[in-house]
């Protein structure tokens, strides 16, 4: 057995892992849901399946940890077998203790230990080495003339495939705003927590973000020094490198919040918001009494984006322009709407973004078949399960295209990079939107 977990760990991690099994009845409603198992049809790749694996770990992870590593990455984390146990099993917490024990019985690999537990822990590190790579990425990257703004990387082929890519931003967003604290006339004051995508992919979400915010007199705080949530980590099993990350948020977090005066701590990105609510107060039961206490605090406040606006913000209505107000008698961009796995499945938001994406007058919003099934991106999954994110993805992709939209919105910045992927390999016209970028743009005084 490898050096890197004692026996006595070893079993203690098992025992705990039991625990949790005996929950599930076998009734198989996770099979109807599985966008995995919808493709490949086999019973292993099910939550069901996943389960008797696990409860046979101890013997099949020393018999072939190769076999079980394959099985237990074949899954999305979508948490569409979660919302419809009608037993309840937290399927996910199972999964993610399943994927730290078989980690911690192998070891990590060198380069996701020094991307985990060196390179994320560091936000400015990690900030400015895709700095560095986006002045350079013009000499591997091929920009497309496409709506969806994709490049190729023909160098990259070997790790990516015929995968095409968004551009790390000239700009990222925490540079441009820099440690921003902003005093709204309304009475709520947010954190506002971006995400790495948001910040060096996608800082336009966050620009859209900001923008609605101040539309609304809301004070806002968004801190230059966010370290990654550290869901990339814990999907890998990395249970350590999820927690120095989580350490350093919370070290931010008690800095700029000391005394729990913030109101809320919002994001656009649905994994963030997940982890934040969830994930952070789940691993951070080993910390002490007061940390443990700023984390119940902070889960308790944690809210996506739509949420936000559509309870909270609910009697400021979102005005439309001028401009939109014309296009109620003219043209109108077709648009769908995406549902995020994380968001609907983990958050339970989707009816509060097509709300508030129906104020924007300039956009006339129609549902694609399917609308919450999977996209097919599940973070690393794409690159391990090239095959099965891109069957997965071309399913959306038919859908969006059988919508006969001209623009699909979603809430997610991976499922955006993942629709992009899609779209683009088939030369659609179809552009990808963040939908807070169609709520922002629909802003009276834009």
């Amino acid at each position: 057995m490898s050096d890197s977990i004692s026996l006595t760990t070893l079993t203690k991690s098992l025992l705990k892992l039991d625990n949790s099994l005996s929950s599930c009845m076998r009734c198989g409603s996770c099979q109807a849901v599985c966008p995995v198992f919808a493709q490949t049809t086999r019973e292993a790749d099910v939550a069901r399946g996943k389960i008797v694996l696990l409860q046979n770990l101890a013997h099949e992870i020393i018999r072939d940890p190769k076999a079980v590593e394959e099985r237990l990455h074949r899954c999305l984390l979508c948490g569409a077998c979660q919302s419809n146990c009608a037993s309840g099993v937290k399927i996910l917490e199972i999964f993610m203790e399943g994927r730290s024990i078989l980690t911690q019985y192998q070891k990590l690999s060198t380069l996701k230990k020094f991307i985990f537990r060196t390179l994320l822990p560091r936000p400015k590190l990690f900030a400015m080495a895709l700095r560095t790579g986006s002045v350079f990425q013009g000499l591997i990257l091929r920009k497309q003339k496409n709506k969806q703004n994709t490049s190729t990387a023909p160098l990259l082929t070997p790790l990516l495939g015929p995968r095409q890519i968004p551009a790390l931003a000239k700009m990222q967003l925490h540079k441009k705003y820099g440690d921003l604290q902003e005093q709204g006339s309304h009475k709520i004051n947010v954190i506002f927590y971006p995400g790495c995508m948001t910040d060096k992919i996608y800082p336009q979400i966050g620009d859209a973000v900001l923008k609605i915010l101040r539309h609304h007199n809301v004070g806002v705080t968004m801190p230059s020094d966010f370290s990654c949530c550290g869901m990339p980590a814990l999907a890998s099993g990395d249970t350590e490198g999820f927690k120095k990350l989580l350490n350093n948020n919370l070290d931010v977090f008690n800095r700029i919040d000391p005394d729990n005066s913030i109101d809320y701590i919002i994001s656009a990105c649905p994994s963030c918001t997940e982890t934040i609510h969830n994930w952070w107060l789940h691993y951070g039961q080993s910390l002490d009494e007061q940390s443990k206490q700023k984390l119940q605090n902070m889960s308790a406040k944690t809210m996506d984006i739509h949420k936000f606006l559509h309870d909270v913000l609910a009697s400021e209505t979102l005005k439309p322009t001028e401009q939109n107000k014309q296009n109620e008698t003219s043209k109108q961009t077709k648009l769908t709407y995406h549902d995020s796995c994380h968001l609907k499945k983990s958050l339970n938001v989707s009816k509060e973004p097509r709300e508030l994406l129906k104020q924007n007058q300039a956009y006339n919003l129609s549902e694609m078949p399917e609308a919450d099934n999977c996209c097919g991106c599940g973070g690393s999954f794409t690159l391990t399960q090239a095959k099965l994110s891109l069957e997965i993805g071309t399913r959306k992709r038919n859908n969006i295209i059988a919508s006969k939209a001209e623009c699909v919105a979603t809430g997610c910045p991976a499922c955006m990079m993942q629709l992009s992927d899609m779209l683009a390999r088939n030369n659609d016209n179809v552009s990808v939107k963040h939908s807070i970028e169609i709520i922002a743009e629909g802003l009276i005084n834009a």
